[in-house]
């Protein structure tokens, strides 16, 4: 596998925010969102094995493991390298991008699927049949840049009965909206939805790399 990063870190989004784990970050991606900020996993990443990754995960000590990238269901080794974790009996959550069939995840992975929204220049490329496939242990999140983003994630929260299938992420995107904005109209609004923030871009520098 092509692997960009291991390090370990707290999870800064999800229901998960806040608690220590190790983020394995996979080289490349389909998309190019307008606001990534992981560009440099495009296609900076060395190749190590399966065995090679799992012994890098065991050093940290930790009991969850994020897999995320780049998109990390590109590479055809990771639903392997999944059930490899979920094997060691680790907590094992899959960060994806949303254009990549989920279905090859093994079971026991918490898939936290990112809905592009019209602001991303990448809302074309989701995968809608996806959303068949949920199960409630996953989350969509919807990362949100202008109240256009926003309508548009409440239509189609509603039009599939999002809530109903999994848990609901909604998030502004750092330095541009005002969560207060994002918080007022999900209020206003009254869905079933959770505010997240990128809580490690609270602690770290945004820019900074490894955390």
């Amino acid at each position: 596998m092509v692997i960009n990063e291991i390090y370990p870190s707290i999870q800064g989004e999800s229901s998960y925010m806040g608690i220590p784990m190790v983020f394995i970050r996979l080289a490349y991606c389909n998309l190019r969102c307008r606001w990534c900020d992981t560009a440099y996993a495009f296609e900076d990443g060395k190749e190590m094995s399966i065995d090679a990754i799992l012994e890098a995960v065991a050093a940290y000590k930790l009991t969850h493991v994020e897999v995320t990238g780049g998109e990390p269901l590109i590479q055809k080794e990771t639903p392997e390298l999944l059930q490899r974790l979920i094997d060691a009996e680790y907590t094992v959550l899959l960060e994806t991008g949303g254009s990549r069939d989920i279905q090859v995840v093994p079971d026991g992975v918490v898939r936290i699927i990112d809905i592009k929204c019209p602001g991303s220049r990448e809302s074309e490329r989701n995968l809608w049949e996806n959303i068949e496939h949920l199960n409630p242990s996953d989350q969509l999140k919807f990362v949100l840049a202008d109240r256009r983003d926003y309508d548009w994630a409440r239509e189609i929260l509603q039009r599939h009965s999002l809530a109903d299938k999994a848990e609901v992420l909604f998030s502004p995107v750092y330095g541009e909206m005002d969560p207060k904005d994002l918080t007022r109209w999900i209020l206003d609004d009254t869905l079933p939805v959770r505010v997240q923030v990128q809580l490690h871009k609270f602690i770290w520098p945004a820019e900074e790399r490894g955390v």
